[in-house]
């Protein structure tokens, strides 16, 4: 938790959150992540200063629970002196325990953010699912909380001024937007009409303009005039078996096949897994993960 201290920018963190929204569909599978197609309300988790604090936080958790789909976890919510916002016993269940910075005592319109985060780690210990490292974990933890419809509050929990800045979680506020403006695409939702805070609104906007350009890439026939042209050049030094020209790193490769015509890889820009289709001019391609289809001039 980012206390008046400087807050981190842009993209550090965005393999591995692409890493995540693959990971997270191929656990879940693509029925099970349309299940959340409609994410966490503001009613149902605001906390206003006269709700009194321990049975509030109580009924914001039991909204989260629902949320995840979590029927038989119980969370027991409790306040202490820490450095980080939050904190979750993974034990075997089904009771949790919760213990949330003190300074949530005072700034109670966030307890919902911090619990999104929390309730996420139940959720990713019951399925199972993790990735190596402390890092990468909680990156994986704010990515599932985003994509299954509860980040949003984490995003708004973001405010800057000149006296002071505060930030939850481990993504960056434009990860944090990316990964929502990724949701937003996938179940058409405008999370940013729920924002309080000015500083969402700008990190969301950066965010889903990278989000955009995953579409616009080549061999996707959304892309644009200068990604052909260089996919164009590309694939004829791959057709030619030449090494490629030194250039920024691109998010397609060539393969040879020995029984059939070159084929080119690329990320889905849904989900991120790789596709390879054959080069051999307009293909449709469906994804075979999320199940998005499409149109590539290869």
């Amino acid at each position: 938790m980012a206390n008046g201290g400087p807050v981190e920018h842009g993209y550090p963190h965005l393999e591995t959150v692409r890493s995540a929204v693959t990971a997270l569909y191929r656990r879940l599978s693509y029925d099970t992540v349309r299940t959340f197609s409609v994410s966490v309300a503001p009613a149902d988790v605001a906390f206003c200063d006269t709700d009194e604090l321990h049975l509030g936080a109580q009924r914001v958790a039991r909204e989260l629970v629902r949320h995840y789909r979590l029927p038989d976890a119980r969370l027991i919510v409790g306040f202490r002196e820490m450095t980080h916002a939050a904190h979750v016993e993974l034990a075997a269940g089904p009771e949790y325990f919760v213990e949330l910075n003190d300074r949530f005592r005072t700034h109670r319109r966030d307890i919902g953010a911090a619990l999104a985060h929390e309730v996420a780690h139940v959720y990713l210990h019951r399925l199972g699912l993790s990735f190596p490292g402390t890092r990468d974990n909680e990156i994986l933890t704010d990515t599932t909380a985003t994509y299954l419809g509860a980040g949003w509050l984490l995003l708004d929990a973001f405010r800057q001024d000149g006296a002071s800045s505060q930030k939850l979680g481990y993504l960056t506020p434009e990860e944090f937007g990316y990964v929502l403006a990724k949701r937003s695409l996938a179940f058409a939702e405008d999370p940013s009409v729920w924002f309080t805070s000015a500083q969402a609104y700008t990190a969301y906007g950066a965010g889903m303009a990278l989000a955009r350009r995953d579409g616009q890439q080549p061999p996707l026939t959304a892309a644009g005039w200068a990604g052909r042209r260089r996919y164009a050049r590309d694939r004829r030094h791959a057709q030619d078996h030449r090494p490629a020209v030194a250039q920024a790193q691109v998010p397609y490769r060539f393969t040879p096949d020995s029984h059939g015509p070159l084929r080119v890889s690329f990320p889905c820009p849904t989900c991120h897994q790789r596709i390879r289709v054959p080069v051999r001019g307009r293909v449709r391609a469906r994804c075979g993960l999320c199940r998005t289809v499409l149109e590539c001039d290869t």
